[in-house]
C-alpha cells in the first residue's frame, strides 16, 4: 500500500516551522535554556561580592606592634562595622585558621551575599554568630559569611596561636 505522505524532499514546503532543528522556537527555547545555565554556573561559585566603590575606605588594625591596613568593601555591613570605630577586641584563635572577635552589636545583612569563600587576608563578618574574622588561611565556602574587607600586609602575626587584643580605628586617626 503506498503511503499517502509524498517522500521528503530537501527544501520541501511540507517540513513545518515547528518540526525544524533551526525554528525560530526552538532558537528562542536553546537561547532561554543557556541563559539559564550560565545563571546557574554564576550562582553556584561563590565570590567575594564586588567592590562598588572605587573608593576604599582604609581602616588601620593595630596587633601588638604591628600596624595593619584594610581596605574596606563598599557595602551596608562594611559601613556599618566602620561606624563602630574606634574599637578593642580580643581575638581568638579558631580552627588554626582565623582570629575572632565578639562585637558589640550584630550588623545588618540586608543585600548581603548568602556566603562566601574566604582566603588569606580577608576580613569577614560572620552573620549566624555576630562575629568578626580575619583569615589567616584560606577556607572552604560558608553560608553566612561576608567579605568586610582585605588586610594589606604581612599575617604572620595572626597565625600566633594566643589571644591577644585589637585596636580597631579609621586610618590616618
Amino acid at each position: 500500500m503506498p503511503s499517502p505522505h509524498p517522500p521528503f524532499e530537501q527544501g520541501s514546503p511540507r517540513r513545518s516551522a515547528a518540526t525544524s532543528a533551526h525554528s525560530p522556537r526552538q532558537r528562542q527555547r536553546r537561547r532561554a535554556l543557556s541563559a539559564l545555565l550560565a545563571q546557574a554556573t554564576l550562582l553556584s561559585v561563590p565570590r567575594a561580592p564586588a567592590l562598588a566603590s572605587t573608593t576604599h575606605m582604609k581602616i588601620q588594625l593595630s596587633l601588638d606592634d604591628l600596624e595593619l591596613q584594610v581596605r574596606m568593601e563598599d557595602h551596608a555591613t562594611a559601613r556599618d562595622f566602620i561606624s563602630l570605630l574606634p574599637l578593642h577586641l580580643s581575638l581568638e584563635d579558631y580552627a588554626a585558621i582565623e582570629k575572632i572577635a565578639t562585637l558589640p552589636r550584630r550588623l545588618p545583612t540586608a543585600g548581603a551575599p548568602a556566603g562566601y569563600t574566604p582566603e588569606a587576608g580577608d576580613l569577614a563578618y560572620y552573620a549566624p554568630w555576630g562575629n568578626l574574622a580575619l583569615f589567616y588561611k584560606g577556607f572552604s565556602y560558608s553560608a553566612g559569611l561576608i567579605r568586610l574587607g582585605r588586610i594589606e600586609g604581612p599575617l604572620e602575626a595572626l597565625a600566633k596561636s594566643r589571644s591577644r587584643t585589637a585596636r580597631w580605628r579609621l586610618a590616618g586617626g
